[in-house]
C-alpha cells in the first residue's frame, strides 16, 4: 500500500445536539490511521456503479436488497460509491443515516485517493447518535473534511457497514424526554427505544466546498501527474446538483516565467507559505504556490512539500 503524507490534526465536528459521550467516543478515532481500514481488491472497488456529486449537493440514497453490495472479508449488505472532485479545494461532507422503523444503517466510510488507494478510514462508531430536531429525525450523523493534494481530479468516498455492526444497536431518547427536555420539566422514567442495525437503510450527503483546509489530506504531495487515471466501471450520471460555489483555482504546476524571480520576492511567497502551512491553511499555501510560480519562482514547490512534510 502507498504511503499517504497527511495532516496530523484532526478536529472532530459534532451536531450541536450530541452529547458529551460523542466528544470522548470521536477523540479517539484517527481516521488517518488507515491500518484497520478493510483491504478491498481494485476490481471489486472498480465495478461498483460510482456516484459523482458535485458540490453543493445534498443526495438521498435509499439503499435496498438490491443495491450495490461488497461481501468481502467483513463487508456485508449494501454500499452507497461516491466519486468527489478533487480540483475544487477542501471539501465538508455531512454523512446521514436516519432511523426508520426502530432500524438503522450503521455507515463506515472509506476514502479513497486519485488511484483509489485508501487515504483516511471513518469506521461507524464515529457517526453518533443525534436527537431529533425541527426538521430532522432520530439518525447517526458526522461530518468529514478532506483537502485533496493537487494534481487529482477525483477521490472516492466508499460507505459500507459490516458484520460487527449488524451485531449492535442504537439506543434512542425517549419522545417523553425529548419533550419534558424541552419544556423544562422533570425528564421521566421510561424506557428508551432502540434501533436495531441492518443492511440496508436510507443516507444523505451534503457536500459542500470549505473556504479553510480540511483536517485530512487526501492523495500523494506530489500531485500524481504521471500516473494514469483510474476507470472504474458502471459509473452512474451525474446526480441533479446547483451551480458549484466558487472555490479555489486547481493547483496544477504552471509553466514558470522565462524571467527569473527576484530574491526579495522569492524569499516573500516562501515565508507566506511556510506560515500558511503552519496555520494549516493549505488553500492558502496551495494559492501562493500558484501564484509564486506564475510569477517564475523556483522553490516555491520545493518550500511547499518541505513544509508540509514538517507537519506530517
Amino acid at each position: 500500500m502507498k504511503k499517504h503524507l497527511l495532516a496530523l490534526c484532526l478536529l472532530p465536528v459534532l451536531g450541536l445536539s450530541s452529547v458529551p459521550a460523542s466528544f470522548a467516543a470521536n477523540a479517539a478515532i484517527n481516521p488517518q490511521n488507515i491500518s484497520t481500514a478493510p483491504s478491498i481488491p481494485t476490481d471489486k472497488l472498480q465495478s461498483l456503479p460510482w456516484t459523482p456529486l458535485m458540490p453543493p449537493v445534498s443526495q438521498d440514497v435509499v439503499l435496498t436488497a438490491s443495491s450495490a453490495s461488497l461481501n468481502v472479508g467483513e463487508l456485508t449488505g449494501s454500499v452507497a460509491a461516491f466519486v468527489l472532485p478533487a480540483d475544487q479545494g477542501s471539501l465538508e461532507i455531512t454523512l446521514t443515516s436516519l432511523v426508520k422503523d426502530l432500524s438503522v444503517y450503521a455507515p463506515n466510510v472509506l476514502i479513497l485517493d486519485g488511484q483509489m488507494q485508501p487515504s483516511a478510514f471513518f469506521p461507524s462508531s464515529y457517526f453518533q447518535y443525534q436527537k431529533p430536531g425541527m426538521t430532522s429525525g432520530n439518525r447517526l450523523e458526522n461530518v468529514m473534511k478532506l483537502t485533496p493534494m493537487m494534481g487529482q481530479k477525483q477521490i472516492y468516498m466508499l460507505v459500507y457497514t459490516t458484520k460487527h455492526d449488524l451485531t449492535e444497536t442504537t439506543r434512542m431518547i425517549n419522545p417523553a424526554k425529548l419533550y419534558a427536555e424541552g419544556a423544562s420539566n422533570a425528564i421521566p422514567d421510561v424506557a428508551d427505544p432502540v434501533a436495531s442495525h441492518s443492511g440496508q437503510g436510507t443516507l444523505t450527503v451534503k457536500l459542500k466546498t470549505e473556504q479553510n483546509s480540511g483536517n485530512i489530506m487526501i492523495g500523494k504531495i506530489f500531485g500524481g501527474s504521471d500516473a494514469k487515471p483510474v476507470v472504474v466501471g458502471n459509473v452512474a450520471p451525474p446526480t441533479a446538483y446547483s451551480a458549484p460555489a466558487a472555490a479555489p483555482a486547481p493547483v496544477a504546476a504552471p509553466a514558470a516565467k522565462s524571467e527569473p524571480m527576484l530574491n526579495d520576492t522569492e524569499s516573500y511567497f516562501n515565508r507566506a507559505i511556510k506560515q500558511a502551512v503552519d496555520k494549516g491553511n493549505i488553500d492558502k499555501a496551495l494559492k501562493l504556490l500558484n501564484e509564486a510560480e506564475r510569477l517564475g519562482s523556483t522553490s516555491a514547490r520545493k518550500t511547499f512539500i518541505s513544509s508540509v512534510k514538517g507537519k506530517g
